[in-house]
């Protein structure tokens, strides 16, 4: 934080400093290792606990905390991201109808990416990513879209932010792989989270300014219906049918269609 803030209100700034911990968390923790990561004291926030899990921020199995959808579900509430949703929801539906995938729309969230919405793929078999799903920006397909796409400058405070928060980062190879990204329009890589799975990911933008990525976790074999080449030209014609959708929402002053 730059300077002295203005008004101070501690239990908000206890109870921020939890969510914001538990987010970035990748198992449930108990009270003991929350007060480690945070530097504060049992004491201090075993009743900022208690309370955040009334409210249902929070979630306890075994008195250890996890964070719930409940700050999702809100945020799906603004109006930027309901827009974005309605937009793409149907351009989504019809990707997966068409290339018997899933897909999923992602939205930076500080230094992680979170999945805003999903769709599956038809049938009895396949993989989807659900919402509320989240990753560091730069250990994921949508995440480095998100990040290849920025101004120099605006990629390397997003950068510098993710490892403040203690991610390990390779700048050689991570800058290469973001000027790849963002040289050929998109990426089609493997993914970087789960294994036989190829991730096809590209911008979406709103005002000249890339806002989310839409990617596909394709799954190829005997069953798949269609190929790589096929389903990346589908979703780069889905992305700008959803950057127009947004857009027009936009100028009207309502919600897309």
């Amino acid at each position: 934080m730059i300077g002295q803030p203005l008004y101070k209100a501690p239990a908000l700034t206890k109870g921020l400093e939890i969510l914001e911990f538990l987010s970035l968390a990748r198992d449930e923790l108990n009270a003991e290792e929350i007060s480690t990561g945070l530097g504060r004291s049992v004491g201090e926030i075993y009743r900022m606990l208690q309370v955040l899990e009334e409210l249902g921020y929070i979630s306890r199995n075994d008195n250890k905390f996890s964070i719930t959808n409940r700050l999702h579900v809100i945020s799906m509430g603004w109006s930027p991201i309901r827009n974005l949703v309605a937009a793409a929801l149907p351009i989504m539906r019809n990707v997966s109808s068409m290339s018997r995938q899933s897909c999923h729309l992602a939205v930076e969230s500080g230094v992680e990416m979170v999945v805003i919405a999903g769709v599956e793929a038809p049938g009895f078999f396949g993989f989807a990513v659900r919402p509320s799903y989240r990753q560091p920006l730069h250990r994921s397909s949508s995440g480095r879209i998100l990040l290849a796409f920025q101004s120099l400058d605006a990629r390397q405070l997003m950068i510098d932010e993710i490892r403040q928060s203690g991610q390990p980062i390779d700048d050689d190879a991570l800058g290469r792989e973001l000027n790849k990204i963002s040289r050929e329009g998109g990426s089609v890589t493997p993914s970087p989270i789960f294994t036989g799975i190829t991730d096809l990911a590209v911008p979406i933008y709103i005002a000249g300014q890339v806002c989310a990525a839409l990617t596909v976790p394709f799954i190829d074999g005997l069953g798949a219906h269609t190929n790589l080449a096929s389903v990346r030209t589908l979703i780069s014609s889905a992305a700008m049918n959803i950057s127009n959708q947004v857009g027009l929402a936009a100028s009207s002053g309502g919600s897309a269609p």
